[in-house]
């Protein structure tokens, strides 16, 4: 499957770009699970200044999306029109001043998690545990371990569609479970956490037992994307999923983990569509054993195989 190249005609209408543009870029390489079709256009810009200019001179007709480390995305295989941003060496300092670290929408979670505590910075540890990048943190309000996004953000910035700067307070992300109110056209490309002083030795030995919870639970070593389903009010996903007998379910090279429920993993030849069915027969059969409607908490984008031919 190939998209019509649109690059030339990008790049004619955007001569001072710095950033990469790639036509028909696999996406399956970029993401954890490993599965899907490739970008139409994949767009790596240089800068959040490189960024603007792209989209303020992107046709409000061409879709854009972003993905950070494909962590918690199923790319489709039949890939995604228009215009997929990746963010990437632009978009990965991080600094640390008193007990406020600033980091780029691309720096993976763990690395704040680090940096905080090589500064003896508590309340960030929680970082640990979430498999994604910042970009991700603030539009999902990711969380692991009791601590959630919204706990710790003073403020995040972002550039809009039409190529504007804006920056959103921690009230103004609108943070819910697993969510944020800020409209899904606008890209994070920074933001500032803060923590509060705390001991070294005891911040690490935090993120040590968080790392030993995940090694011992988690399928972290498998072709995974994290957790699969939100939890609801009053249950836990996974206790719905054992309890309707989706442990180990496997559709095509798909599978439940044996190791956590609320996990599915490419056994090695799965494909998106394996995945995703799967996670869809897990929904029908909780929502037939229990009544209660699962809630995707991975994140799909792109157009079926079928749909792209």
């Amino acid at each position: 499957m190939t998209f019509p190249d649109i690059v030339p005609a990008l790049q004619a209408t955007l001569p001072k770009l710095r950033g990469r543009l790639v036509a028909n870029q696999s996406l399956a390489e970029l993401t954890w699970f490993r599965v899907g079709g490739p970008a139409q256009v994949l767009f790596m810009p240089d800068s959040e200044d490189d960024l603007a200019y792209f989209l303020s001179g992107l046709s409000p007709e061409t879709p854009a999306q972003v993905i950070g480390l494909g962590s918690n995305l199923i790319v489709r295989d039949g890939g995604v029109p228009g215009v997929t941003i990746r963010l990437g060496r632009g978009f990965n300092e991080i600094t640390v001043d008193g007990a406020r670290v600033h980091a780029g929408a691309a720096v993976p979670d763990v690395k704040v998690a680090r940096a905080a505590a090589d500064a003896a910075i508590a309340g960030l540890s929680f970082f640990r545990g979430v498999p994604g990048a910042v970009g991700g943190a603030l539009r999902m309000n990711a969380g692991a371990y009791g601590g959630e996004t919204k706990d710790v953000l003073v403020y995040a910035n972002a550039v809009t569609r039409e190529g504007d700067f804006l920056t959103f307070t921690n009230a103004e992300m609108g943070f819910s479970y697993r969510h944020s109110g800020v409209a899904d056209d606008v890209i994070f490309t920074s933001a500032l956490f803060a923590g509060s002083p705390g001991d070294r030795a005891t911040i690490a030995a935090e993120m040590d037992k968080i790392t030993e919870a995940r090694e011992a639970t988690q399928p972290i070593k498998s072709r995974t994307g994290g957790s699969t389903f939100k939890n609801l009010p009053g249950h836990k996903a996974w206790q719905l999923i054992d309890a309707a007998g989706c442990r180990g379910l496997t559709v095509g090279g798909a599978q439940v983990s044996e190791l956590h429920c609320n996990f599915l993993i490419n056994r090695g030849d799965a494909t998106a569509h394996d995945i995703e069915t799967l996670g869809e027969t897990v929904r029908e059969r909780v929502k037939a054993q229990s009544g209660v409607t699962l809630e995707w908490e991975i994140k799909r984008i792109g157009v079926a195989a079928e749909a792209a031919r």
